[in-house]
């Protein structure tokens, strides 16, 4: 059917128009355009049409079904497009699956019950739970099979209204299904909001199997731009700057922890910062949708600061169910300046073709297309200027003396202490055992993205410095009790502020006896509680073991000195009281040796749980930092027993010790001064992070401070299951 021949709605579209549609059209108007950009790897519109044609073809001659759902594996990115296009153009359904987390990859797949999976023999390995799924090689094995292939489209099989099953990013992973009406009912309601253009350039850093991308991909697309795609399986913080720069990318859409990582804590950004200017490998960048979790107003000023002028930030508001629309908010909607930016976490208004509406203190959306509001699981408050304002989500909230308490008011309220970047309110147990525990309210801060402190988190306040902050601005039953400092506040995959994974204070977290203790978990972090009155009973029984230790090890490690080395540590020609410090100086070298053998066992896992900087600058600290404290009870024992005049021994040991000594050093500095990466890297299980409430990224956190209206804003606070 041609285009003139196709009926047109009410809204204007033709009736049978869809994202699929619109996609090949720009590929018959304009073949030689830029489709993907993968590093070395570009396709062509022309070229992934064929291909997709070839790979419905190939779906077609194996007996897919009408009104399908086929399960795509999530790499590499470059043939994802590919078949994800072909699975729409042989009238079937698409769902990505997680194929890094395997477990949440097997949920999906029992969710969505596929006809079959596209998967290569790795991917396929990673799922296989003993089912009987139908599996369809893809990779070289698809290659094959496709080359042959005619490249025009197939005779399409009756299209089903299902045109993808996407996934919440909840505890349940329920699989919602989008129509191919609702799909281009958002996009079509997006783009009036963001005005895309065929020259625009997208990068998307959601995973495959997130809304965030289901939507992304459209957007690029159904409007003749550009997709730019990682290179490896997924987005690294320096990969990314790496394409935004090199690949001119003019819209990114991410997450606010990624949004930070790129603009606020990078290197260069840094420099920018320290300036006063924008940043200025950034430039090509007109547009960054945010979403995925709440943005606060001074953290939106923030991120736009570091943009070029003219360049808007975008905060997207959305549940999977509005396939990556809902609502929106930029600075400019903000009638003036507003006092208080740190505590303000905004909506904004709807996307064309959705409504907003508070009923009983919940947001409910209605979603692209039409059909009855759905509850989205978040607070909401209607203001005097027509924005909403985000109040919290419903499944966050906990119980203070059997009083129900909503988390969000007492963080944003932290957050206006100056030291403060980000803060998450959960319960601890306290004092006692099994019924009667006391739980008790615990916060746990970040420091502000652009804070330079060191070590992160430092200049943090304690308990008691809080609750003086705090003093007047909340009742005594919300005010926390104690306080755990962190680097930054734990997000998962989809850019979300991870509750479940908060290190949760060990032993007895509220216990009313006071004293510091190390916070436990994957993150770690300083538990500071807010009471006084150290147990003296108990830190003399930890010192008391902590003496007997020492002195065990010292002098395991002396008996191995005389064993290797006789008569190194020979002090009877020395007299006092140089030989009872030399004597010292030997004991500090078996104790340093002893706690370099404990961290090569010990430390790579405990350096894992405080972000990662990739695997292999991990493991060349840690291997050097073994070093630093190993090397020097060998080193000294062989200079003590070498001649003065022994010269290649001499330079030997110097070649042997004191260079790599200095090269460990240099590598722990690199370790210490490179940035984490980014959220989305951060694997964790669902089971275990599912229901963790949002991510506040951190931004600028000084006191009541004022948002310009000139400057675009964006809240990222997303329903109970938002576009990632």
């Amino acid at each position: 059917m041609t285009q003139g021949s196709e009926p047109f709605t009410h809204s204007g579209r033709r009736a049978r128009d869809t994202v699929l549609s619109r996609f090949e059209r720009w590929a018959r108007d304009t073949p030689g355009a830029q489709a993907l950009a993968a590093g070395a790897e570009s396709l062509t519109y022309g070229q992934l049409d064929a291909r997709a044609n070839q790979s419905a073809r190939h779906l077609l001659d194996r007996g897919l079904p009408e009104r399908a759902v086929v399960a795509v594996c999530s790499a590499p990115r470059a043939e994802l497009l590919v078949l994800l296009l072909g699975i729409l153009k042989a009238g079937a359904a698409y769902t990505v699956i997680d194929v890094e987390n395997p477990r949440t990859g097997q949920r999906q797949l029992a969710a969505a019950r596929p006809f079959a999976l596209l998967a290569d023999a790795a991917d396929q390995a990673r799922l296989d739970d003993g089912g009987d799924l139908r599996v369809i090689r893809t990779g070289g094995d698809h290659a094959v099979a496709t080359a042959g292939l005619p490249t025009d489209p197939p005779d399409r099989a009756p299209r089903g209204e299902t045109a993808a099953v996407l996934f919440t990013a909840g505890a349940d992973r329920r699989a919602v299904s989008l129509s191919h009406e609702r799909f281009l009912a958002a996009h079509e309601g997006w783009a009036r909001v963001a005005g895309p253009v065929p020259e625009d350039r997208h990068l998307i850093t959601a995973a495959p199997d997130l809304t965030g991308f289901a939507a992304g991909w459209t957007r690029a697309l159904c409007e003749g731009g550009a997709l730019v795609l990682p290179e490896g399986p997924r987005w690294t913080p320096e990969s990314l700057r790496r394409a935004v720069d090199a690949e001119r990318v003019t819209v990114l859409h991410t997450d606010p922890g990624t949004a930070t990582q790129l603009l606020v804590r990078d290197r260069e950004a840094s420099l920018s910062r320290t300036l006063h200017r924008p940043d200025e490998g950034l430039r090509s960048l007109r547009m960054v949708t945010v979403t995925g979790d709440r943005l606060y107003l001074d953290e939106q000023a923030a991120l736009l600061a570091r943009l070029r002028p003219g360049a808007r930030l975008l905060n997207v508001y959305g549940p999977t169910e509005a396939a990556g629309v809902g609502a929106r908010f930029e600075l400019p909607q903000l009638a003036g300046p507003l006092d208080g930016s740190e505590e303000l976490s905004l909506i904004g208004a709807a996307f064309p073709g959705c409504e907003l509406d508070v009923r009983d203190g919940q947001i409910h959306l209605t979603v692209p297309g039409g059909g009855e509001p759905i509850p989205t699981g978040d607070l909401g408050a209607p203001r005097a200027d027509g924005l909403l304002e985000f109040r919290g989500r419903i499944r966050d909230r906990l119980t203070a003396d059997g009083t129900s308490l909503d988390p969000h008011p007492v963080e944003s309220a932290i957050r206006s202490h100056e030291a403060v970047g980000a803060a998450l309110l959960a319960e601890v147990k306290g004092a006692g055992t099994g019924v009667n525990a006391r739980p008790r309210l615990v916060a746990f801060l970040a420091p502000a993205a652009e804070n330079d402190a060191w070590p992160p988190g430092s200049d943090l306040p304690d308990g008691g410095e809080l609750r003086r902050h705090l003093a007047g601005r909340l009742p005594g039953v919300m005010m926390p009790s104690a306080v755990v400092r962190l680097p930054r506040i734990p997000r998962d995959r989809a850019g979300r502020e991870q509750r479940a994974a908060l290190p949760m204070p060990p032993g007895r977290a509220g216990d009313d006896r006071g004293g510091d203790g190390g916070g436990g978990g994957k993150y770690g972090g300083r538990y500071v509680r807010s009471d006084s009155g150290p147990n003296i009973a108990g830190w003399a029984g930890v010192i008391f073991f902590i003496a007997v230790g020492l002195v065990l090890v010292a002098g395991f490690t002396m008996l191995l000195t005389m064993i290797f080395w006789p008569g190194s540590t020979d002090l009877s020609g020395v007299p006092n009281p140089y030989a009872t410090l030399f004597f010292l100086l030997y004991m500090c070298e078996c104790w340093a040796f002893a706690a370099g053998v404990w961290f090569l066992f010990a430390g790579r896992s405990r350096m894992r749980r405080h972000g990662r900087r990739g695997p292999r600058i991990t493991a060349a600290a840690h291997l050097a930092i073994v070093y630093l404290l190993a090397a020097w009870w060998p080193q000294d024992n062989f200079y003590r027993l070498a001649a003065k005049q022994d010269w290649p021994q001499q330079a030997a040991l110097v070649y042997a010790f004191n260079i790599p000594l200095m090269i460990a050093a240099g590598v722990v500095a690199v370790y210490a001064s490179r940035p984490p990466l980014s959220a989305f890297d951060v694997e964790s299980d669902p089971v275990s992070a599912s229901a963790s409430g949002p991510a506040s990224g951190p931004a600028s956190a000084s006191g009541p401070t004022s948002v310009p209206a000139q400057a675009p804003v964006r809240d990222g606070v997303r329903a109970d299951d938002p576009a990632g």
